[in-house]
């Protein structure tokens, strides 16, 4: 079994280098140890349009790396579309039997990928999404206002959406093969709606969705406003549901 794990990226070049040794010493551990959930990896990093410096950080600390079980590839476009396109082009470029995104400060830490790849092998979801507000410390290392600020955000979307699920604007997912190639072969949403296109998509297609509690480790300021972009979010979702709600329907 192999693993891709894909980093979007624009401009964390003061992230990346510490981002990547950190990931890839925990996936030479699982890997290595013989009786994890996979036994190779690939770590895909996603630059959508940096001009930081960051892909040449990424080529730099490559070579820096040991990586027996597993390769390093850096994916470039040569102008920034948002995270959604970066996520896409990843995912549709990776060569996993599982595909995983998360974000380049690793704000779920890495222990969290072995894990999520450990319970959609045992469980046999197509998609399993993490979710802080399965784990009650989930929000616990956000200050107190980010905290209210980031479940008024969540809660706003999933009434918008419609959603069942409990936090899916998580970024940190995972996705077998077919899975990602089914959803995002069809994805067309390049900003920071892609989550909501993503699962509405697996839901007209019949593909199963799990969630998995996840904490966050370490943060940084958010650029989301809630005012600002849940109005923008709102009419997102609208167009994403019209587009979605046009693709054929699994029996």
């Amino acid at each position: 079994m192999t693993l891709s794990v894909i980093i979007p990226m624009y401009n964390e070049r003061p992230v990346i280098a510490d981002s990547l040794t950190r990931l890839a010493d925990a996936l030479e551990k699982t890997a290595s140890g013989g009786d994890g959930s996979f036994r190779r990896y690939e770590i895909l990093v996603s630059d959508d349009g940096s001009d930081d410096g960051s892909g040449d950080q990424v080529r730099e600390t490559g070579r820096t790396l040991s990586l027996p079980h597993g390769s390093l590839r850096l994916l470039t476009s040569a102008a920034n579309h948002g995270k959604g396109r970066a996520v896409r082009d990843g995912m549709l470029a990776a060569k996993g039997d599982l595909r995983l995104f998360t974000d380049s400060d690793l704000a779920y830490g890495t222990a969290v990928i072995a894990a999520m790849a450990e319970e959609i092998r045992r469980t046999g979801v197509d998609v399993l999404i993490g979710s802080r507000a399965a784990d009650p410390d989930g929000y616990a290392a956000y200050p107190p206002a980010r905290r209210i600020a980031s479940k008024a955000y969540r809660d706003l979307i999933a009434r918008a959406a419609g959603f069942r699920y409990t936090d899916s604007q998580c970024g940190c997912k995972l996705f077998t093969r077919e899975a990602a190639e089914r959803i995002f072969s069809l994805a067309r949403t390049d900003g920071w709606a892609f989550d909501l296109e993503a699962l509405l998509i697996a839901d007209r297609l019949g593909i199963s969705v799990g969630e998995f509690p996840v904490r966050v480790e370490n943060h940084r300021a958010s650029k989301v406003r809630l005012v600002r972009d849940g109005v923008k979010m709102a009419a997102e979702i609208a167009r994403i549901r019209r587009a979605v709600k046009a693709l054929p329907q699994s029996p």
